[in-house]
């Protein structure tokens, strides 16, 4: 954009109109400028100020004119178009166009990367510490945070993110085009990114420090938080303290106190009496009241962690040890657990039984007895997606390779803690720390659950494909991806997060954009990976290396039966509801129900 310097006549009327400057020469401003668009404003240092002409901005029933009014700014860069008023102090921000600014305190940002603080994610020790800039995804926080033990890699990291917080302009904070901030105390080294159809607002007496607002997200209704960086589509309300975290996108966190976490997309935690601290919470989410994850330190020194994989959902009034670690989708019911955990079975009820003095673990309760959940959970987070950019890639099928190879694990582990116990009560070993008793229930339903999920996730993925013609033997060349790694929601074979860092290492991959490129052709190559992955299950399940035309059609028989379970079990856990008679007393008749619940 070009600038040019205020004419004598336009100085005047700026003046007259209540404005002062501490230099008039260092206020410069793009055509067309209509000074009737600025009143009694102080601008200090060098102010550029984009093209201003007589209009409004609106943003849900609020409707303010464009310029610059009531308001203070240094150093600052002004879009074209923007409404700024009653802003006490603007400094040192980039403000897109169309902007609306509108009783802030304060807007401050510091011009060197030196002066931005870092955060401190899954361990309180501050050994995993990054810096979150503008276009930084979930799955690059967790790079970042994760492989410590590459310092190479490290180093690279932290050159790439330098280049990438200065190579935007001379000013770090920056507010994106169509944002919205208001009624707001504190704004400081903080990026805002927001677009036209994609806006960013901040509202509500929120204050933010070091951190990055992704595109639209709402953060609003007394929210603080420091040192963060926010996915897209992210929601932070009611009073949430926030602090040293990465949220993924969709994610919703209210009420609560959120501290040294990354949290991969699709999470929810909105109750005032909830907890979580130094954990690695692996998205599709669900954080009850109550729930105290990471207030129980287990040493002496601030250093512990969780993690947790896919579909982690505790309980009422949950508590746990630090340091601990969960397979995807496990319920954990109500409960203070006494010790570590280290829950190997995925899709598992977990129950600390107190009258027993025993753990108690349920493999494959999703699929026995909460179906409806299991297929809805699926669906909705990927219809309640409503991100534009989608920069982070996410896998939302609850049964993918990370899953089915979960499963496999757990089948090994059942069938070693089944044949130990010679036909009588089934004992696992190495769940929870301490000499207590952890009873597997129902362990042969639990086996035979797994192998029905096992045979329904590859046969769905492979007929999604090729319907029911056999598929092509070249899905069985080579070995079966034992190893996938979530990446903030993209899974990854662990070989080429292996050769993304090696390239990394070497120069190969020079930049966060390059990495991203990297993750993006990877993202294209996994439906065809998935294809293979559950081609090599099929044959593991079979006993053999290649499926034949007379073992597909097994395949095929035994896939519709069990998807005839899988819809008469919706409808049975489903109806476990709807039968309820406590969850109907509170209706007259079912006419209301119905209006009130569809």
């Amino acid at each position: 954009m070009d600038y040019r310097r205020l004419t004598a006549a336009e100085v005047a009327q700026l003046e007259r109109q209540g404005n002062r400057a501490e230099d008039w020469s260092r206020v410069l401003v793009a055509d067309p400028f209509e000074a009737e668009c600025v009143w009694n404003s102080t601008f200090e240092g060098e102010v550029r100020i984009g093209a201003l002409a007589k209009g409004r901005v609106e943003h849900e029933g609020l409707s303010l004119a464009v310029g610059i009014y009531r308001s203070m700014l240094t150093d600052t860069l002004v879009g074209s178009q923007v409404a700024i008023h009653n802003v006490a102090m603007l400094s040192g921000y980039e403000i897109g166009d169309g902007v609306l600014l509108f009783n802030v305190e304060e807007m401050t940002a510091s011009r060197s990367v030196d002066d931005w603080a870092w955060l401190e994610p899954m361990n309180e020790n501050g050994g995993r510490r990054l810096l979150p800039f503008a276009g930084m995804t979930i799955g690059d926080a967790y790079l970042w945070a994760r492989y410590r033990g590459r310092k190479t890699f490290m180093e690279r990291l932290g050159q790439f993110t330098r280049e990438a917080m200065t190579q935007g302009g001379e000013r770090l904070g920056r507010v994106g085009e169509k944002a919205v901030v208001k009624n707001t105390k504190a704004v400081r080294n903080v990026v805002v990114c927001s677009c036209e159809g994609d806006a960013s607002v901040v509202d509500g007496c929120v204050v933010l420090g070091d951190g990055v607002v992704g595109y639209g997200c709402r953060v609003e209704h007394g929210v603080m938080a420091l040192r963060f960086l926010l996915g897209e589509h992210v929601h932070l309300e009611m009073g949430l303290r926030l602090n040293d975290t990465v949220v993924g996108d969709n994610s919703t966190l209210a009420r609560c106190e959120v501290g040294n976490s990354i949290i991969f997309p699709a999470h929810e935690q909105h109750h005032n009496n909830s907890f979580l601290i130094a954990g690695l919470i692996m998205g599709q989410s669900n954080i009850a009241a109550g729930g105290t994850i990471g207030s129980n330190h287990n040493s002496r020194t601030a250093d512990n962690e969780l993690a947790a994989g896919r579909g982690f959902w505790p309980g009422l009034c949950c508590s746990f040890k630090h340091s601990s670690r969960f397979a995807s989708y496990c319920l954990l019911a109500k409960g203070d657990y006494p010790a570590e955990l280290d829950i190997k079975l995925p899709f598992a009820l977990v129950n600390n039984n107190v009258s027993k003095e025993q753990l108690e673990v349920m493999p494959a309760y999703w699929w026995m007895y909460n179906m409806y959940a299991m297929d809805r959970n699926s669906k909705k987070f990927a219809k309640r997606d409503k991100r534009v950019r989608k920069a982070q890639h996410v896998e939302f099928d609850n049964l993918a390779p990370d899953t089915a190879e979960e499963m496999l694990r757990g089948i090994a582990l059942l069938e070693q803690w089944m044949a130990a116990s010679k036909g009588g009560e089934v004992l696992a070993e190495g769940m929870e720390k301490g000499c207590r008793r952890t009873v597997v229930l129902k362990a042969q339903e639990g086996l035979a659950a797994y192998r029905q999920m096992l045979l329904f996730y590859a046969m769905k993925r492979l007929t999604a494909r090729y319907g029911e013609q056999l598929p092509p033997e070249s899905l069985g060349q080579g070995e079966r991806v034992e190893h996938w790694v979530n990446l903030g929601g993209q899974l990854v074979p662990q070989r080429d997060v292996e050769q993304l860092i090696a390239d990394t290492e070497s120069g190969a991959i020079d930049s966060w954009d390059a990495v991203h490129r990297r993750l993006d052709s990877l993202w294209e190559a996994y439906p065809e990976q998935c294809l293979q992955h559950a081609y090599h299950l099929l044959c593991l399940l079979a006993g053999t290396e290649h499926i034949d035309a007379a073992e597909w059609e097994e395949m095929l028989r035994q896939y519709a039966a069990v998807q005839q379970y899988v819809e008469q079990q919706k409808v049975v856990s489903r109806r476990k509801d709807d039968e309820n008679p406590f969850r109907n007393m509170t209706y007259w008749d079912e006419a209301e129900r119905e209006a009130v619940l569809g």
